[in-house]
């Protein structure tokens, strides 16, 4: 949870330019992620395991923002402008699509 506060509190605080919005975004998305990669899925069900392949995509578009923040904010690398808001929201659409969609099929599994 902490992760996700850190995460949602430092991208929202980096239109301001604040340098320590780009911190508190990227220890959130490594905290974030890290969670998210040692959760697993021992079950058969060929439906939630694509979802939490989805979710794993999330969660590296997550740390791809990390990555783009840091060539926007130190002015290296090809990701200098805003690009940094394309791997977010496409991240953000993952993880909102599977966190709605793994407990419901779960609960039709019978967990």
């Amino acid at each position: 949870m902490l992760g996700a506060l850190l995460l949602l509190v430092g991208a929202s605080l980096y239109i301001t330019r604040w340098i320590g919005a780009f911190y508190m975004y990227t220890a959130g998305a490594c905290c974030f992620s890290v969670i998210q990669f040692m959760a697993g899925y021992e079950g058969k069900n060929w439906i939630v395991r694509r979802l939490r392949r989805q979710q794993l995509l999330g969660a590296l578009f997550l740390l791809a923002t990390a990555v783009a923040m840091s060539m926007n904010t130190f002015h290296y690398g090809f990701a200098q402008r805003n690009e940094w808001m394309f791997t977010l929201c496409v991240g953000c659409v993952f993880q909102l699509y599977t966190a709605f969609r793994i407990p419901a099929e779960l609960e039709k599994e019978g967990h």
